[in-house]
């Protein structure tokens, strides 16, 4: 059983007044992890924008651009599985600084460069990759941290509210970052970056972990990704759904990178359009995530999974091509939808894997989300060429309904339930190959 945020009793009267403003499922880790996020997602979101016109600034092309965009990638991918490994063998919270310190050095040497007019492309792209390095640590530890921060039947609401903070700064960063790079330059951008890294850090450096349990001394580094291999594969719905996303999201990556840019400006009037029509879905999930704090589908992964359709309609809609108007209203429709998968697969993790194997699971978890997506990209310009724009798009839109329809096959994707309180009264089981509570609860 996971224990909450507030590990300690509460022994005052001023502390139990400052509890009772939170709901009881927001506990003092929670609250801490879901500010945090905000603050670091408000930076990062500008910085992506920042890191692109500072390449163009500083002589370099679209290829250029492509280059950095693809070294923070590549590590990312390379290190997820370690990152995992270790956020579950050291404490998380610790895991998660360091990697911030590294994230602010590396973006305030970034920001230092661009600001000096002496910034090099292979400079710019060392220190993406070091971002990137960064991430593959702090993912899986910060997942493992969240997911372990809360309990009970609230669990999907918390998930929900963590989200919709996350998503709110999602969209309001890449507005303020677009409209700071106007204003003052991609610099200083880079700066409010680091900063942003810096202070996250130092709010994950008070989250307390005394509620978990210490790790047994075990094997070394491979045995330790050998066992989150066993609790990944040993789970049908689990790989499955992976499986599934780590086709789709590199079609819809295709899509919204390569092909999206370029229909709006053939047919749409430009980058303004597209820009909007991308606005439309950071709202949807906005709207998605607050949907959620309310619904509690029973069936967590089908109602989940039945949500993920939606994703092949931008692609198709950009095929047609639909007028502005109706493209912003399916991309909204596409974040709400999306967002009802995200909030109920973390409501999954959480119930189902045991705690000290949640930061490997969440590594393979994002492996599999991020692993094709460079190669997707890559091969979207071949793909246009030999097929033409409009076949790619249909493309794009088929394969995200036929994985989807596949996973749908896997009997525990439809079956496994949320857990009440009368279905977790007993223990939690220990592992995958102890018991399957997929089918037991199904």
């Amino acid at each position: 059983m996971r224990s909450g945020g507030d590990s300690r009793p509460v022994t005052s009267a001023t502390d139990a007044r400052r509890r009772s403003r939170r709901p009881a499922w927001a506990g003092r880790n929670y609250s801490l992890l879901t500010a945090a996020a905000f603050v670091t997602n408000l930076g990062s979101h500008g910085a992506l924008i920042a890191a692109a016109f500072a390449v163009l600034e500083a002589g370099g092309d679209g290829g250029d651009v492509g280059l950095v965009a693809a070294s923070r990638t590549l590590p990312l991918v390379l290190f997820l599985l370690i990152g995992g490994a270790v956020a579950d063998r050291l404490p998380r919270h610790r895991v998660m600084v360091a990697a911030n310190a590294l994230n602010c050095l590396s973006q305030a040497a970034f920001a230092v460069l661009v600001l000096s007019g002496e910034a090099q492309l292979w400079q710019m792209m060392l220190l993406t990759a070091l971002g990137g390095t960064g991430q593959a640590f702090f993912s899986p530890a910060a997942e493992g941290m969240l997911l372990s921060s809360v309990q009970g039947e609230e669990a999907g609401r918390a998930f929900a509210v963590f989200r919709m903070a996350m998503q709110g700064a999602t969209v309001g960063g890449a507005a303020l970052g677009g409209a700071m790079v106007a204003a003052i330059g991609p610099g200083w951008v880079l700066a409010a970056d680091a900063a942003a890294f810096a202070v996250a850090g130092a709010m994950r450096a008070f989250l307390d972990v005394s509620h978990v349990p210490e790790r047994a001394p075990g094997g070394g580094m491979l045995a330790d990704l050998r066992d989150g291999w066993r609790e990944f594969a040993g789970r049908p719905w689990l790989w499955g759904i992976v499986v599934q996303f780590s086709i789709a999201n590199a079609v819809v990556g295709a899509a919204d990178a390569v092909y999206g840019p370029l229909v709006a400006r053939d047919h749409l009037g430009g980058a303004g359009p597209w820009g909007l029509a991308l606005g439309f879905f950071g709202a949807g999930t906005v709207a998605g995530a607050l949907l959620m704090t309310r619904w509690k589908p029973r069936r967590l992964l089908l109602a989940g999974t039945l949500c993920v359709f939606p994703l092949a309609l931008p692609s198709a809609a950009l095929a047609v091509p639909v007028p502005v108007t109706v493209l912003c209203a399916v991309m909204f429709v596409t974040g709400v939808t999306l967002e009802v998968f995200g909030v109920s697969w973390m409501t999954a993790l959480h119930q189902e894997i045991p705690e000290d194997k949640l930061s490997r699971v969440a590594a393979y978890d994002w492996f599999g989300s991020v692993a094709l997506v460079p190669l997707a990209t890559a091969l979207a310009g071949p793909t246009e060429t030999a097929f033409g724009r409009t076949s790619a798009l249909w493309g794009c839109a088929a394969l995200v309904v036929v994985v989807t329809a596949a996973v749908l096959c896997v009997p525990d994707v439809r079956n496994l339930r949320r857990r009440t309180k009368q279905v977790t009264a007993g223990s939690r089981p220990a592992s995958a190959d102890a018991e399957s509570p997929v089918r037991g609860l199904g």
